[in-house]
């Protein structure tokens, strides 16, 4: 009998985290594995009967909040043995896999599914100090020390309905610290479906005019309720609240940040915008071109969510 090998899984929140706990059941991981990543209801829910390390958290491209991390890493690996350690990113890959790896920890990481055309920054840094074996979850870029790795979107297929005349609406801009996302919420106001009906998660984006009932952050069991009840979800480009509302049935309309809009550090939303597209899993749609009638069409149509895909490790 195989004996169970004893995981280091790191993963910043929001997308990494939410195609870490995905693909972690893939490595039939033992109970004492250890996470380490930063408390928010997300990584709660997520991680919930898990071993849990929180850090601070690191923003993007914050080279000293990854440095100060490291050194939470550091004494962890020396206090405890650890098989392999695994990082689907970002920053927080950069703190946790050449600590691992000087430590005689063999160490993985696989790039976000969002980065379709290339590696990401922390991608490129973990590279270049030749810090883990290196995946990719797009063949296409799958290079030189880049190998392919199964991604995580594959095993959904969209599912035609009956639209809804006045959909419910449910709108959640993820919490990335810093960037606010008005533009998706005028866009939605512009339509005139938005009504006492409509719930907001709103992140960074604070608004006093929104009818309905918004919040900054919500609860899971919150967050739940609305994907029940809601008849259209609107999301920004962020891969993990897109790959949660897969795993619901939910086919999101998608809107990806842009960064001359000051709405993210960087355009990668649309990199995971045109994937979702390509794969038909969700409708996307920039801010100007929100509508009614793309909105009801929206509210016919689900996903078939398929079971967690246990095969393929690496």
């Amino acid at each position: 009998m195989t004996t169970r090998q004893k995981y280091l899984f790191a993963a910043s929140t929001g997308g990494h985290l939410a195609q870490l706990a995905r693909l972690a059941p893939r490595f039939d991981p033992h109970p004492d594995s250890l996470w380490v990543t930063f408390r928010t209801p997300q990584s709660e829910s997520l991680l919930k009967g898990k071993r849990v390390q929180y850090v601070p958290y690191i923003a993007p491209r914050d080279f000293t909040g990854a440095a100060k991390a490291a050194l939470t890493i550091r004494r962890i690996v020396h206090a405890e043995r650890f098989d392999r350690a695994v990082s689907t990113g970002a920053a927080i890959a950069v703190s946790v896999l050449p600590i691992a790896k000087l430590a005689g920890v063999r160490t993985t990481y696989i790039e976000s599914v969002s980065r379709v055309q290339g590696p990401s920054l922390s991608g490129r840094m973990i590279a270049a100090m030749h810090a883990a074996e290196l995946y990719t979850q797009h063949e296409s870029w799958a290079t030189g020390a880049w190998q392919p790795y199964d991604g995580v979107l594959a095993a959904f297929a969209p599912v035609e309905g009956t639209p809804v005349r006045k959909p419910r609406l449910f709108v959640t801009l993820g919490t990335i610290e810093g960037y606010r996302f008005d533009s998706l919420v005028d866009g939605l106001l512009r339509t005139g479906l938005v009504d006492d009906r409509t719930e907001w998660q709103l992140g960074y984006t604070t608004r006093t005019d929104l009818p309905g009932n918004a919040l900054r952050q919500m609860s899971s069991e919150r967050f739940q309720s609305n994907l029940r009840s809601a008849d259209v979800v609107v999301t920004h480009a962020g891969v993990g609240t897109i790959l949660q509302l897969l795993e619901e049935g939910v086919y999101p309309v998608v809107v990806p940040r842009d960064k001359k809009r000051n709405e993210h550090v960087d355009n990668h939303q649309y990199q995971i915008a045109d994937l979702v597209e390509k794969l038909g899993i969700g409708m996307v749609l920039t801010p100007d071109k929100i509508t009614a009638p793309a909105l009801i069409q929206a509210s016919g149509m689900g996903i078939s969510a398929l079971a967690h895909d246990e095969s393929h490790s690496v």
